[in-house]
């Protein structure tokens, strides 16, 4: 995979999460992330440092950037950005991102420790 695809979800969830945070700190939301949904910035760190090592290890395949895609979806919606959705649907969303995150390591580690 080249870097510019394996890079784009990272670009895209970066300039995201700096504009919830300069929205949310502007408008006086309450949270970091102008959400009641905890740890959504946790899950973008471990985001990152999953790409950050997948990258330089050649490790970035399509199963790891179509999941990126999915886990950024998620986070979107965890946002409450995808559609007008309750706070309900927006927990049961940020489940969704953590799954998909965990299933990116798990495929991740897997590919380490069986040297796919």
């Amino acid at each position: 995979m080249s870097a510019q695809i394996v890079l784009l979800p990272v670009f895209i969830l970066a300039i995201f999460g700096l504009v919830v945070l300069l929205w949310s700190s502007r408008s006086g939301a309450r949270g970091a992330t102008g959400s009641d949904i905890p740890g959504s910035f946790d899950l973008q760190f471990l985001f990152y440092a999953l790409i950050a090592l997948a990258l330089p290890l050649r490790h970035a395949d399509l199963a790891i950037v179509l999941l990126s895609w999915v886990f950024l979806v998620t986070c979107f919606a965890s946002a409450g950005l995808v559609s007008a959705i309750d706070s309900k649907q927006r927990s049961l969303a940020w489940r969704a991102s953590a799954i998909v995150l965990l299933a990116m390591w798990i495929y991740f580690a897997l590919r380490i420790l069986l040297l796919i």
